[in-house]
């Protein structure tokens, strides 16, 4: 018996959803509501899902719908700045609460500071803990382009939050 479209989709998107979520919270920060990436890459994949070639890339689909529609979005219209730090797990403590949502929204911010492909590679590496083979067949790159872009993010990374700390304790 074939299994229905919407069986399969869910089969396949059930065990992924955490890290897709994820990925989407960091990819979309200050662009567009994470939650809006999210509906419109699960439709893409869903209305595209006989296309699949392997339920083992199911994730990888996902990952490169999802970045396909942010450069679509960005060729159409400028960014949104602002974003609701609600959207995050926050620790009891209210005072933890409060320094944990800051230091998120300040790494994703500095993270937006990166270009697209950069920004991809640390968030696929770093944040939904794909492997360097694994986002080589996403961004479709080699291996030494991957590690290179990580290399590089990183190193700028640390130095917009080196720089946006100095800014804040010099207040």
């Amino acid at each position: 018996m074939i299994e229905p479209r919407t069986d399969r989709f869910m089969r396949l998107y059930s065990p992924v959803n955490d890290r897709f979520e994820r990925f989407c919270k960091a990819r979309a920060f200050g662009e567009v509501d994470f939650k809006d990436l999210m509906h419109d890459t699960l439709i893409v994949a869903f209305e595209k899902l006989d296309q699949l070639k392997s339920e083992e890339a199911f994730l990888h689909f996902l990952f490169g719908s999802a970045v396909r529609i942010m450069a679509n979005r960005a060729k159409k219209k400028k960014p949104l700045l602002t974003e609701s730090i609600a959207q995050f797990e926050t620790p009891q403590n209210t005072e933890q609460a409060a320094e944990r949502q800051f230091e998120i929204e300040n790494l994703y911010t500095q993270l937006a500071k990166l270009d697209e492909v950069t920004r991809d590679s640390i968030i696929l590496f770093e944040i939904s803990g794909f492997s360097v083979k694994e986002i080589m067949d996403i961004q479709q790159s080699g291996e030494s382009a991957v590690k290179q872009r990580l290399r590089r993010g990183r190193a700028q990374l640390i130095e917009l939050l080196k720089a946006s700390e100095k800014i804040r304790t010099s207040r």
